[in-house]
């Protein structure tokens, strides 16, 4: 098992992995939209911290020797369902082969965030 982590995304805030990379799969932790440099959130609208998080996945999944088309399923938490649109809109960018994917409202998420994204990729 090896424990990945880049300076290019924010550090983890608890007593976790950036992601691990297990038999030719890299699980990534949830990301926030946390700025790597400021360690704060990157806006206040969901189109801008779900880009910020977006950067993050994917400097963890470079990190991981692997990229965003090799993502086989996400899963995605917003705290306003209502924004479930304008999420889209911002992950559909990034996330062009269509995993599986899983998104939920919740209550809320670390630190204020609008959203969070995990996801699980080949190598």
């Amino acid at each position: 098992m090896e424990k990945i982590y880049t300076e290019k995304a924010p550090a983890a805030v608890g007593p976790y992995s950036q992601a691990t990379v297990v038999n030719g799969m890299v699980y990534t932790s949830g990301q926030i939209a946390l700025v790597p440099e400021t360690g704060e959130l990157a806006g206040d609208s969901i189109e801008e911290q779900a880009e910020q998080i977006m950067k993050n996945l994917v400097a963890v999944l470079e990190a991981a020797g692997t990229k965003p088309e090799n993502v086989v399923k996400t899963l995605c938490f917003l705290t306003d369902i209502n924004d479930f649109a304008a999420f889209n809109e911002v992950y559909a960018k990034y996330f062009t082969e269509k995993p599986a994917r899983s998104c939920v409202g919740v209550s809320s998420l670390p630190k204020g965030a609008k959203c969070e994204v995990e996801v699980i990729a080949t190598v």
